[in-house]
């Protein structure tokens, strides 16, 4: 099964700590976002989980724990993006950022860490020739430390539009004229650029429109080969495994502007504020009212002493 820490907040940024002390403990305790006394409680043993995902802006203050993290096959999305301070107020300089994407890419492998440049927006000083410049900036900077770049568009949420009224998607002709330029880019510089949950039309001009987080990415990743069940995503289009998202929504500090996860800052702080490291929790502790449900979990990995060949 795979661990996935990167879909609601940026716990290698802000939670390192609290991470790998659920690591030592071997659990974890897991809120239903939807249903909050909903709790379920995931194991955390190497024996049932095949990969530990980490998605996030700054992996420096986990990089000190790669070594502790070696019995876990790893798959890291570090998102580099050319936005400033007014778009992302605490995501570290981008000079710092690629620097600990080099590191950890020489720690546990190429095939093992893949960028992110997303979302991608129109506004704020950013246009199309602006964003083909800096990606390719961008690409030279990370050629030979990574094989996978996944790009994504606006996604116009009604928490988006509140906090950021002032950058809006590219229009589809954009978007056409930034995937060729994108994938040339990335044909120079030995990069697969992928497309996250957009349509497939920009198949037509070079991207890789099956997925970031695939069946083939994950086993590329890791070495192995998994017989991993059908998820149902809950985008249509998305072919992804997503895995056990450990993370909580509204609990991410860098406070980015187009942010789907976070509704507002001040319940971003309250939510902070909540946060203890010894708890099994992200945010928070265990409730009266919690229900605890344990998850079956198993291995995907395939057994080749057990395969057949015709």
């Amino acid at each position: 099964m795979i661990i996935n820490t990167g879909c609601r907040t940026d716990i290698p940024a802000f939670y390192s700590k609290w991470f790998m002390n659920r690591i030592k403990e071997g659990y974890v305790y897991v809120r239903n976002p939807y249903y909050m006394t909903q709790v379920t409680k995931l194991s955390l043993s190497p024996d049932v989980v095949d990969c530990l995902v980490f998605g996030t802006k700054n992996p420096e203050p986990m990089i000190k724990y790669l070594e502790e993290l070696n019995k876990y096959k790893q798959l890291w999305y570090i998102t580099i993006t050319p936005y400033g301070k007014d778009i992302e107020p605490n995501v570290p300089e981008k000079k710092k950022v690629i620097e600990s994407f080099k590191k950890i890419s020489e720690s546990i492998g190429i095939n093992s860490v893949n960028w992110r440049y997303d979302p991608i927006f129109i506004g704020m000083g950013f246009n199309v020739e602006k964003h083909i410049n800096c990606f390719e900036k961008m690409a030279k900077d990370l050629k030979g430390y990574t094989k996978n770049c996944t790009i994504s568009f606006l996604d116009l949420y009604e928490k988006v539009k509140r906090n950021a009224p002032k950058i809006k998607p590219p229009t589809r002709e954009e978007q056409i004229e930034l995937a060729k330029a994108f994938y040339k880019i990335g044909k120079d510089n030995g990069i697969i650029i992928h497309s996250c949950c957009e349509k497939t039309f920009l198949a037509d001009y070079g991207m890789d429109c099956k997925g970031c987080m695939t069946k083939e990415i994950v086993e590329a990743s890791i070495g192995e080969r998994l017989n991993a069940p059908k998820i149902k995503n809950v985008r249509e289009d998305c072919n992804c495994l997503l895995g056990n998202d450990i993370g909580v929504y509204n609990s991410c500090n860098h406070l980015c502007i187009y942010c789907y996860a976070n509704a507002d800052r001040e319940t971003v702080k309250k939510n902070v504020r909540m946060h203890n490291p010894n708890s099994p929790f992200l945010i928070g502790n265990l409730m009266p009212e919690d229900e605890i449900h344990e998850t079956k979990q198993k291995s995907w990995k395939i057994d080749n002493s057990q395969m057949s060949f015709i």
